[in-house]
């Protein structure tokens, strides 16, 4: 390790050291997601800085954009600068925005605050996926996705649970969540800074199936290229194939609350009760889902479950939103809890398929294509709180929704050009394709030497340890 803050790692580490690792990238995607959570009080931030809906659309939009390009640049510089060198001081600047969000008094200056806040977050959530992936072998790759996810899905969680307690404290007062926001994050993003450390760009460019066992590693002595990402076709279907999945997803984020009080007519407070049931289950999916994924060794297949599940609760969500007087308080929490687990089960093995398909074009380009994965998808993010309260505007919720369900059904078409098997593959080799997509312009992944041990992953000394190339031993495996 160094003796600066970065703290690097020359061997892979394993059992509980690997996993308290993982936990600070958790806790560090839930800093980044938390401090972007405002929906809980945007019925109230807006009457308070007097601002239309469509304003705040419009300001949310140019957020995202910022945010979105932050995360393209991010994921350039986590696979170049590494991890923890851009993680640790952003995570920090961040807290500190977020008491200065506080302050803001008109809309101008919410929109400066929540720009200059979604671009420095941006750029330090761009870290977080990478080191998920770095220390996640691909036996148990989706359930460490599925922890990852509690940042934003748990950031959604903590920011109505803590909204719904301590709202009537402060008389209303939508300022409190960003001082609580900003004291919570500071106190975490210390935490993380202490105990985070990342792996040596050596042990970046290798895939590892489990902690004992390397299966190949990046052969290819020429700098990794972004151009490798955007000439895959599995790449392109995986980001424009969730872009559309998400539509659903960030509708509730952004406008979740305010679409249950326009809808139902149910207080603030209410609507961030059922929020809180919609995310309980969801929680719950992402980590037992990512443990079957990995057991199966299946993706596409359950992601495709997962996907079909959700249109079917949001059709019936939709009949309840045509009979709004008739529907209870817990009519809402039943189906928002049953989305939940459908929306969880669909995306832990997505992620972790995405991972893969990233890893077997070049392993050293995961910071790249989670970067490029952030970018389109929060350009989905600005169409969304764009778009929706136009058509708000112009029908109702109810036709806002159905839109979302349409765009959910392009993820299915979508995920057939993603790779990876259907059925349970006879051997977890056989789930692990060596080779590149066929689409890919980069060179082919050589299978590691069987004894090459995670713990050390070096070569034997008659290879080249600078270049980190592998031992080939043969094409084990199919795709």
């Amino acid at each position: 390790m160094t003796r600066s803050y970065v703290r690097q790692l020359d061997t892979y580490p394993t059992g509980s050291r690997r996993v308290w690792l993982l936990g600070m990238a958790v806790v560090a995607s839930l800093i980044g997601n938390y401090e972007a959570q405002i929906a809980p009080i945007v019925p109230i931030l807006l009457p308070d800085l007097h601002m239309s809906l469509v304003t705040y659309g419009n300001i949310s939009a140019v957020a995202l954009v910022a945010g979105a390009l932050a995360g393209l640049l991010g994921g350039r510089l986590t696979d170049s600068v590494g991890r923890v060198k851009v993680l640790v001081p952003l995570m920090l600047c961040t807290a500190v925005l977020s008491f200065l969000v506080a302050l803001v008094q008109s809309p101008t200056q919410f929109l400066v605050a929540r720009t200059v806040l979604a671009f420095v977050d941006g750029l330090a959530l761009a870290s977080t996926a990478p080191l998920v992936r770095d220390f996640s072998p691909r036996t148990g790759r989706a359930t460490a996705f599925g922890f990852w996810t509690w940042g934003p899905v748990g950031a959604n969680f903590l920011a109505a649970a803590i909204a719904t307690a301590t709202l009537p404290l402060f008389h209303g007062a939508w300022q409190s969540q960003f001082v609580i926001m900003g004291c919570v994050s500071l106190v975490l993003s210390i935490v993380v800074a202490l105990n985070i450390a990342e792996l040596s760009p050596a042990l970046r460019a290798t895939i590892l199936q489990t902690e004992s066992r390397a299966v190949g590693r990046a052969t290819s002595d020429r700098t990794p290229r972004m151009g490798d990402l955007l000439r895959s076709r599995a790449i392109w279907a995986h980001c424009l194939g969730i872009a559309c999945w998400l539509v659903l997803y960030i509708t509730l984020v952004v406008y979740g609350q305010t679409m249950l009080v326009a809808t139902f007519g149910v207080s603030t407070a209410e609507a961030s009760r059922i929020m809180m049931v919609f995310w309980v289950l969801n929680l719950a999916t992402l980590i037992v889902v990512g443990r079957i994924s990995d057991r199966l060794q299946l993706r596409r297949p359950i992601a495709l479950i997962g996907t079909v599940g959700s249109l079917a609760v949001i059709a019936v969500y939709v009949v309840l939103m045509g009979d709004p007087k008739g529907t209870s308080a817990t009519e809402l929490m039943v189906v928002g809890f049953f989305l939940g687990g459908c929306l969880g089960t669909a995306y832990v093995p997505w992620m972790a398929n995405y991972s893969e398909n990233a890893e077997d074009i070049d392993p050293r380009l995961q910071g790249s294509a989670w970067g490029l994965f952030a970018f389109i998808t929060k350009a989905m993010s600005v169409l969304v709180v764009v778009i929706a309260p136009h058509v708000v505007a112009a029908t109702d919720w109810q036709a806002w929704v159905v839109v979302s369900g349409v765009c959910m059904t392009l993820f299915a078409v979508a995920s057939l050009f993603f790779r990876g098997p259907w059925r349970r593959p006879r051997s977890a080799a056989a789930a692990l394709p060596l080779q590149p997509a066929a689409d890919s312009a980069v060179e082919a992944i050589a299978p590691a030497d069987p004894s090459v041990v995670a713990a050390a992953v070096v070569p034997p000394p008659a290879r080249s340890v600078e270049r980190g190339t592998a031992p080939a031993a043969g094409q084990a495996g199919s795709r």
